[in-house]
């Protein structure tokens, strides 16, 4: 597995793993009926580096850098990440993780904050918790799960 800067020639396998992930509707505070054009603003705005994730021309996963906030917020990053179905449990997440770490740190960011991890989303949870990230504030029945109705959502924090 290689991971490496996304180009717009990426979308396509892109937009074929978030598609599934919006309509699951779990762990994404995106609209489960969201378009391309929704998914494309939120994983790979203009303000975003986007990395990917691929072996033998396949894409696995993605993930986005960017500053959580501007001004003086701006150096804490945000990150966020995606693994094709196909490839879960085969450590896509945990290497997009450390390579954003590594990549943030090199970046002079001070920090990685994420804001919204959904709770029921436990393999997460615990992935960040294991890469040294703490949840650091709860925001109670912040998301609407499909199934599980109103659930909880985490801060998560990593300083650099």
């Amino acid at each position: 597995m290689h991971i490496r800067r996304a180009t717009d020639a990426d979308w396509p396998q892109l937009w074929a793993i978030i598609e599934p992930i919006m309509r699951a509707g779990e762990t994404f505070a995106l609209p489960r009926d969201g378009d391309e054009a929704v998914a494309r603003a939120y994983f790979a705005s203009t303000e975003k580096v986007n990395f990917v994730a691929e072996d033998g021309g396949t894409i696995l996963g993605a993930s986005y850098v960017r500053p959580n906030q501007q001004g003086g917020g701006s150096h804490i990053a945000n990150c966020g990440y995606m693994t094709a179905a196909a490839a879960r449990g085969r450590g896509i997440a945990r290497a997009l993780c450390s390579h954003s770490i590594d990549y943030c740190r090199e970046a002079g960011f001070k920090g990685i904050q994420y804001n919204f991890v959904v709770s029921t989303n436990e393999a997460a949870v615990h992935l960040w918790q294991s890469l040294g990230f703490a949840i650091v504030g709860t925001l109670p029945g912040a998301f609407d799960h499909p199934t599980h109705g109103f659930v909880d959502a985490y801060v998560m924090f990593r300083a650099l």
